[in-house]
């Protein structure tokens, strides 16, 4: 029988809910058992898809093809396992879902109410996956926090859950926060004890609290959570700071969740969890041999939030070559022709992120041209792999305002054009170019030398695409498409034949990095960074 475990969050929002959920997750699996993690999003958007990323951070995309919320990467990263559609949910698809039914005479006549109806229809997607078969635990992150007023019918639908499936097939982690006042010297319990209260008016008690803290829980604090909070004392977990994410799952194991989650569901602790090969990971990331600096250009540098999977990427490929990748941000807009090389020339690397709209392309375009001409390694995702095009075209081959259709419709070289089936194309919301296809690629290039196989898979999440009309002028001068979509013909790798490293992908790499399997062409292109390094002593 499928067991459940939802998690929850009181007192302030980014207190860590998807990193407590994955690390929670992470252990479980190193004990043998078959885990997945789903989000539950509180927005009325059906999916992150149409948001802004200063709203919401980067849309994470799967192998299916959904657009969802960022922790999902982070769900995968820590398990090394893909995510689906039916990982993330909103209330809007929730909403949307009870709608049609409706609408389909589903309710044969009676009047739609958030109870029953709305619940029903959460209960329903919280048991979709363990239904399956395909898993031993669920555990379900709901977004928010206790007492927003659009989480209700969520903490609502929980309620009902535990009681109908029984305190032994489901459980409540509520993350919390215990502040340090600095002016009187300690740590407070209260706002604990307040979003806990929360919770029980809404008819749920916690089986766990986890305690987000700058410092250590005393013995005597454990104890005052549990009696004012009605928990056992043991189910009292210490959650403090740490310098990475990755540190977490192991600071959980020190604080024994995973074994008080195994004895709440009444399931057998099975062999201790095997984590050396990601203590390996850790060890050789906290313990570099080297340093290299890699620019980050895009639109959206001042929330680093809107790049997660592309930094996290970044620290999988460096542990992997044992060197420390930091990552300078650098708003595409600051970039012109005249303050390029001030900008770029002390950089060992520059990726040129992928983004939507004309805001910030021609800086993108002038700090392509410097690496390509000054040999900086330069690694291009989907509209920096489109951007590094056009500046070649332009540069290069004297294709005077070569630009893409989504920029300049009237551009006399179109080398960037939108694909045949997206013309049609009215609503925006999951209507791109999304999910993974195949691609091969050809020997003898950087990118069939990254990978090591001719046939990969990618995923991806894009409208335009490269202008088959000009590949050959491309090839001739130099910008060979190293891999190809073996059903479309859609280039989807270029590269520069004589350059350190020159690489454009039109998928997007960093959403399959993980810590067990870093992305190899970050990989490669730290390595290419390193051998930067090594040239300018």
């Amino acid at each position: 029988m499928t067991k459940y475990i939802f998690v929850t969050g009181g007192v302030t929002s980014s207190l860590g809910k998807g990193i407590i959920s994955a690390s929670l997750a992470k252990l479980l699996q190193a004990r043998g058992y078959r885990v997945t993690i789903q989000k539950f999003d509180p927005y009325i958007n059906i999916d992150p898809g149409t948001l802004n990323p200063y709203e919401h951070g980067e849309c994470f995309v799967t192998e299916d093809g959904a657009e969802t919320d960022l922790d999902l990467g982070h769900y995968e990263r820590f398990l090394n396992s893909p995510t689906s559609q039916a990982n993330n949910i909103t209330t809007g698809r929730i909403y949307q879902n009870v709608i049609n039914k409706e609408r389909h005479g589903e309710y044969l006549g009676k009047t739609v109410q958030v109870v029953p109806h709305i619940t029903d229809e959460i209960k329903r997607n919280m048991r979709a996956l363990g239904e399956t078969g395909e898993y031993d635990i669920i555990i379900t992150e709901l977004g928010g926090t206790v007492g927003d007023i659009e989480s209700l019918p969520f903490i609502e639908a929980v309620r009902q859950f535990k009681w109908e499936e029984g305190s032994n097939n489901a459980i409540v982690i509520h993350l919390t926060l215990i502040p340090f006042l600095a002016a009187a010297g300690e740590l407070k319990t209260k706002p604990t004890q307040h979003s806990v209260k929360a919770l029980l008016e809404y008819g749920i008690q916690p089986d766990i609290l986890v305690c987000r803290t700058e410092h250590h829980i005393s013995n005597d604090i454990r104890k005052k959570i549990a009696l004012f909070c009605n928990v056992n004392i043991n189910a009292v977990i210490e959650s403090i700071d740490a310098s990475s994410i990755y540190s977490v799952p192991l600071l959980m194991l020190k604080e024994q969740l995973d074994k008080t989650v195994l004895s709440k569901l009444k399931l057998p602790s099975k062999n201790e969890p095997d984590m050396e090969s990601w203590k390996d990971f850790l060890g050789r990331l906290k313990n570099p041999t080297s340093e290299v600096r890699i620019g980050l250009v895009g639109k959206y540098v001042e929330l680093p939030d809107a790049y997660k999977s592309i930094t996290e990427a970044f620290i999988h490929a460096g542990a992997k070559n044992e060197c420390k990748v930091r990552v300078e941000y650098i708003p595409s807009e600051s970039i012109h022709p005249e303050n390029v090389k001030d900008k770029l020339n002390h950089l060992d690397g520059v990726l040129v992120a992928p983004g939507f709209g004309s805001r910030g392309i021609e800086g993108k375009i002038d700090a392509i041209k410097y690496v390509r001409e000054n040999n900086i390694p330069f690694f291009g995702i989907c509209l920096g792999m489109q951007c590094a095009v056009i500046e070649f075209g332009r540069n290069v081959l004297g294709f005077e305002n070569a630009n893409t259709t989504e920029i300049d419709e009237s551009t006399p070289y179109p080398v960037i054009n939108m694909m045949e089936d997206q013309k049609s194309v009215t609503n925006k919301g999951g209507t791109m170019r999304l999910g993974a296809y195949p691609c091969e690629l050809k020997k003898g290039t950087k990118a069939f030398a990254a990978y090591g196989k001719s046939r990969i898979s990618e995923r991806h999440r894009h409208r335009y695409e490269f202008n088959n009309k000009y590949l050959q002028a491309y090839e001739e001068a130099g910008l060979i498409a190293s891999g190809l979509n073996p059903d479309s013909g859609l280039v989807e790798i270029v590269e520069l034949k004589n350059h350190s490293f020159f690489v454009g992908g039109q998928f997007h790499p960093e959403l399959k990095s993980t810590v067990a399997n870093p992305h190899p062409l970050f990989v490669k292109f730290v390595a290419a960074a390193m051998e930067q390094v090594k040239k300018k002593k």
